[in-house]
């Protein structure tokens, strides 16, 4: 009998900014075990919003983690969403100090109505079937600011991922979808989501530096999540419909590896499997 098909995953709000703090706080001693650095060559909001939406496809598939894959690093799965979040804290950490009140009102203006236009062309991208619908009416839900500027972040992601099939069918144009990325994040610090009290303040670092680790983490994980997906789904072909590329966006489809002269970076997205890797046998399905 063949297994039910997953549904395709799609990009995701990210939690409120009380929650990705404290995923910040409990994976923040990793940070400094982090000895190579993932270049930062995507946007980060847009990249966390793709591997929040994957997690729920890929949790729902651990029991065959953990049956066919027994030496598959757990952690990975299970810490994926407190790694997303955690390098979503760590990027408005990262952000330069927000306009004041002076200039909060014109970002709340912009940012509803970029929000509106974008919302008005993902339901019509989504009733002909080229977004995913329930995401879309997941984002019309969102209520206040706090949720305008995650919806952004959203948005920006559900284009990004899709743009090569839409951007031909939408009026949307992609300055409006790298405007949504910034002004999501933009708008959070105007409101002060970088202040959690009750929560441990962050270690006094260079905040790039810290980014990029939390970012390097999220990176490892979701790339270790793929490849076992690859493994478990690569007869039913859905692999990367459960767990796309966090790579992915305009200008071209994903990659399986780098190019030719171009290095492989530790942890990156078609790394060569390693030590510590699924360590597949002669025979098994390659993975990307």
């Amino acid at each position: 009998m063949a297994r039910p098909r997953p549904k395709k995953s799609a990009p995701a709000r990210p939690s409120a900014p009380s929650e990705a703090a404290e995923a910040f706080a409990l994976i923040e001693p990793e940070l400094d075990r982090v000895e190579k650095v993932v270049p930062i060559n995507v946007d980060i909001p847009r990249a966390v919003a793709v591997a929040v939406g994957a997690v729920p496809h890929l949790k729902a598939l651990r029991a065959r983690f953990v049956d066919e894959l027994p030496r598959f690093p757990l952690e990975a799965l299970d810490k994926l969403m407190s790694y997303a979040l955690a390098a979503w804290y760590a990027h408005l950490l990262a952000l330069p100090a927000g306009p004041g009140q002076d200039g909060l009102k014109p970002l709340l203006d912009e940012a509803s109505a970029l929000r509106a236009d974008l919302l008005v062309a993902a339901e019509a991208l989504a009733h002909k079937g080229f977004v995913d619908a329930g995401r879309v009416a997941e984002i019309r839900s969102g209520k206040g600011h706090l949720d305008t500027a995650n919806d952004l972040v959203a948005l920006a992601a559900l284009f990004g991922e899709s743009w090569d099939a839409v951007k031909n069918r939408t009026t949307v144009e992609w300055p409006e979808v790298e405007r949504a990325s910034k002004l999501g994040p933009e708008l959070l610090v105007a409101l002060g989501a970088r202040n959690q009290p009750g929560l441990p303040a962050p270690k006094a670092v260079d905040p790039a530096e810290r980014r990029a680790r939390a970012f390097t983490l999220l990176v490892r994980a979701y790339d270790q999540c793929r490849r076992g997906v690859t493994y478990l789904r690569w007869a039913e072909g859905d692999y990367d419909a459960i767990a796309p590329s966090l790579f992915a966006g305009r200008g071209g489809a994903r990659r399986a590896g780098p190019a030719k002269g171009e290095a492989a970076d530790e942890g990156a997205e078609g790394e060569p499997t390693g030590e510590g890797g699924l360590g597949l046998e002669d025979g098994e399905a390659p993975v990307e």
